[in-house]
């Protein structure tokens, strides 16, 4: 990515030379030029004499790395885009995040004073209304806002957020299909409280999940209702697990991992999402449903199931995304049918729903050497996959 501040490679994370989507695009390229050389009465900006810059929402730290050299504090909901970024930064040879960048969560306490605000605009409105009004107090009339975004992500209910919670808002022209967004803050713009989380109570066609109370906080996928997905899986999925190690892989509010915890006090449930929003639903959710302290439930964020022990584990439940940001791609499920391979125990079992005509079955044959259908219906398909012991390879 070549930028006014200079030059960088940048990769997504976790890293794969197969991988052929780019770390940054034009709405990046388009707000760095910006920065620099913008005309008229929205720039450019004196990042050297601007004071606290934030950005929020960098998708992989393409923003952050080129302007490393201002001392920039990230907000992100992603663990992966953390991650991308300090590999990043290391690789630009700008040194570590913690020496250069601050790196912030969207569950963190943000920055007292903010004097510039870049904002990436995220694909979930709903994450963008809980951040902005999370970031209100902390602007003042002297702040540069200024958000960025493919054409496409763009809309008019995006403009209405900036103008309803921030101030005054206006878009630039188009080039390359990006845009930016201009907002000056305005002292009787109208401080709302902030609407998130949601919680919603689970009706009685929703398997194991029925009567269940589900905490969203924002950016979770379908956060204000459970899924057809979701509802469809919690209606297939085992209610005896007898004990077992059971993980809910990609987790979002938690609610298939609460049912099983709900349904068998005895299991110890592992949630995990590369999500900071995700998780924080997850725990919320599980403490609104299970009445006394278990010991048995971790919360984890991070890719995938990576951090567990090989062979550690009897039973993973996996509503599986197939989107990164605005692409379709089958890359983060396979990654996670492969890392639950590894996490489990021989003799243990992969659930996994999703829309029938993602061809999961073909994958999980080639990975677990079987595939079997558990539940079906026009759209949406449970499959379960067993690891099989391995028999040692003749000398």
């Amino acid at each position: 990515m070549t930028t006014p501040f200079g030059s960088y490679e940048l990769t997504r994370f976790p890293e794969d030379p197969r991988d052929q989507l780019r770390a940054w695009d034009a709405a990046d390229e388009y707000l760095l030029r910006h920065l620099d050389s913008g005309t008229g009465e929205h720039g450019p900006v004196d990042l050297a004499g601007a004071g606290q810059i934030t950005i929020l929402g960098d998708r992989w730290g393409a923003l952050t790395t080129a302007l490393a050299a201002y001392h920039p504090t990230q907000i992100t909901d992603s663990y992966l885009a953390r991650a991308g970024t300090s590999g990043n930064l290391d690789r630009a040879g700008i040194g570590t995040a913690k020496s250069t960048v601050r790196l912030l969560t969207t569950q963190d306490a943000p920055p007292e004073r903010i004097d510039v605000l870049l904002v990436r605009v995220p694909k979930s409105l709903a994450l963008l209304e809980d951040q902005l009004y999370r970031l209100a107090p902390h602007v003042h009339a002297g702040t540069v806002i200024v958000g960025t975004g493919m054409v496409k992500e763009i809309h008019t209910s995006t403009l209405k957020l900036f103008e309803k919670i921030l101030g005054p808002t206006k878009t630039s022209l188009a080039e390359k299909k990006a845009r930016l967004i201009f907002c000056t803050p305005s002292a009787t713009s109208t401080r709302a409280v902030d609407p998130w989380p949601v919680t919603y109570t689970l009706d009685e066609d929703a398997g194991s999940g029925a009567g269940l109370t589900a905490v969203n906080h924002a950016g979770i996928f379908c956060a204000d209702r459970l899924d057809v997905g979701t509802r469809f899986f919690l209606q297939s999925i085992p209610n005896n697990t007898n004990g077992a190690r059971v993980v809910d892989l990609g987790c979002g509010n938690g609610i298939v991992g609460t049912a099983v915890a709900v349904a068998d006090p005895r299991a110890e449930i592992v949630f995990t999402d590369e999500s900071y929003q995700a998780v924080a639903s997850a725990k919320a959710t599980f403490r609104a449903n299970v009445q006394r302290e278990r010991e048995r439930a971790d919360f984890l964020v991070g890719d995938g199931v990576a951090m567990l022990d090989p062979s550690s584990v009897d039973l993973v439940l996996c509503n599986p995304p197939f989107h990164s940001h605005q692409a379709t791609t089958d890359a983060t499920a396979l990654r996670m049918f492969a890392q639950s391979r590894k996490v489990l125990r021989p003799g243990g079992e992969l659930w996994v729903v999703a829309n029938r005509h993602m061809g999961y079955h073909t994958h999980l044959r080639r990975l677990f050497g079987n595939s079997e259908v558990a539940a079906s219906e026009p759209k949406f398909v449970v499959l379960r996959a067993v690891k099989r012991e391995e028999r040692p390879r003749p000398v």
